[in-house]
């Protein structure tokens, strides 16, 4: 897309200033983004797959737990398994720096070859660039891509980094292995209170939020971290607690769980109290308060909920139906979306959540999973749709189960069948 207006033009010539990778970026970037291994032969040999150097393996089941050093090249390894002579991957490295007052972070598509027998090959070219002013808007440049209905980052290296679509989720969507550890911020996001701690978030999401929201911004120099986190792709949700988060900050009062908070403060609101007193809105047990409020609500005469829920059924029906049948199971763990209005009220009931109690059947962004070991609600989980991401996962009193990573990990692997459903 041609540059056309001021700003555009200025980001479009300040890209092509930017430096080029060094070759300390670019080891770097080889080291940290793909695992390095070792192929071991039926005889024990060990092949380092980075320098091609063979010698003789010592205990197998030690190194293949361990790992091995390779006495040429000293690169640390993992013995591959299996008999696969030839490996190929494809990641992502970043580097985040300054141009001008700009903030900008660039992304390189890095990819390896390793074969037994030869010095590992590895590529790098960059594809895209985030720029961010001081204000808080953002510009992207970056390469053309390949139409796939299944992959959305085809890089066509050849093409022009040129402006892009800010929204266009092949750059979006970019998640880097690693980043380079040498950073510059402009002074903006030092005066909004970024120290150089991402807290688990992306840079570009961070650094968008404290320079375009003065609330998040708050939040950050408050320390309220969760909060900044929960809220971070919805500043409109945040408008919905501000007043009791205020309330919070003058009470030196750390929301530890943000999620479990407004699930709390929205019942409050429910229950007519008073959300602007420290008295409530900053229990001293958090769990215990919203967990209390929870059993009050579901207390409620049972045969009142059950006509209630089923009133909505149709609805909800007309909101969620194409997404009814879906099933994922490993075996043990059997995970499946709720179908019924009556259902979301039997899974709040017998995990003690609020699931029902505040209307997630009502929320359009939001899919709700009931995960379960032979028939017994083991933990609920919300995927938000717009995001294709996991919101959350609690189990019984909003805490975990055991099985809460591989409940995690099968949804994970399944959330592709949810996208399938959505253009279906």
């Amino acid at each position: 897309m041609k540059a056309k207006t001021p700003l555009q033009q200025e980001i479009i010539g300040l890209s092509r200033q930017l430096c080029r990778l060094t070759e300390a970026q670019k080891r770097y970037a080889f080291e940290h983004c793909f695992e390095h291994l070792a192929h071991r032969n039926a005889k024990n040999v060990l092949t380092c797959l980075e320098c091609g150097h063979s010698w003789k393996g010592g205990n197998g089941l030690a190194d293949t737990l361990l790992g091995v050093t390779c006495p040429q090249c000293g690169m640390k390894l993992e013995i591959a398994v299996g008999r696969k002579r030839i490996h190929k991957d494809i990641e992502y490295f970043s580097i985040i720096t300054t141009c001008n007052q700009y903030q900008v972070i660039r992304f390189f598509r890095a990819a390896c070859t390793l074969k037994v027998g030869l010095p590992a090959s590895y590529t790098i070219f960059e594809v895209a660039q985030r720029w961010i002013s001081p204000d808080g808007t953002s510009t992207t440049v970056a390469r053309n891509r390949a139409y796939s209905s299944i992959y959305y980052d085809l890089w066509l290296s050849q093409s022009k980094m040129e402006i892009r679509p800010n929204q266009e989720h092949h750059v979006y969507d970019i998640c880097p292995a690693c980043t380079y550890p040498k950073q510059r911020f402009i002074k903006e996001l030092k005066r909004n209170g970024f120290e150089g701690n991402y807290h688990g978030m992306r840079p570009y999401d961070l650094f968008m939020a404290i320079l375009g929201n003065s609330r998040h911004e708050t939040l950050l120099k408050a320390g309220q971290i969760s909060m900044l986190r929960y809220t971070l792709h919805s500043p409109k949700r945040l408008d919905n607690y501000w007043d009791s988060v205020k309330i919070c900050l003058r009470n030196d009062y750390a929301i530890v769980d943000a999620s479990m908070w407004c699930d709390y403060i929205d019942m409050l609101r429910q229950e007519h109290k008073d959300i602007r007193n420290a008295h409530y809105v900053c229990p001293a047990n958090l769990k215990e308060a919203h967990d209390k409020l929870v059993e009050k609500r579901n207390k409620e005469n049972l045969q009142k909920k059950v006509m209630d829920a089923k009133s909505h059924d149709e609805e909800y029906r007309k909101k969620k139906g194409k997404f009814f049948g879906l099933v994922f199971t490993d075996g043990t763990i059997k995970i499946r979306v709720l179908e019924s209005v009556v259902e979301f009220m039997e899974e709040g009931s017998e995990l003690h959540h609020c699931v029902y109690a505040n209307k997630y059947y009502e929320k359009d962004n939001s899919l709700i999973f009931s995960a379960t070991i032979e028939g017994i609600r083991m933990e609920t989980i919300e995927v938000s749709l717009s995001k294709m991401q996991i919101v959350q996962c609690r189990g019984k009193h909003n805490g975990i189960s055991h099985y809460h990573d591989q409940i995690l990990q099968l949804m994970k692997d399944n959330i592709c069948k949810i996208s399938a459903r959505m253009s279906a």
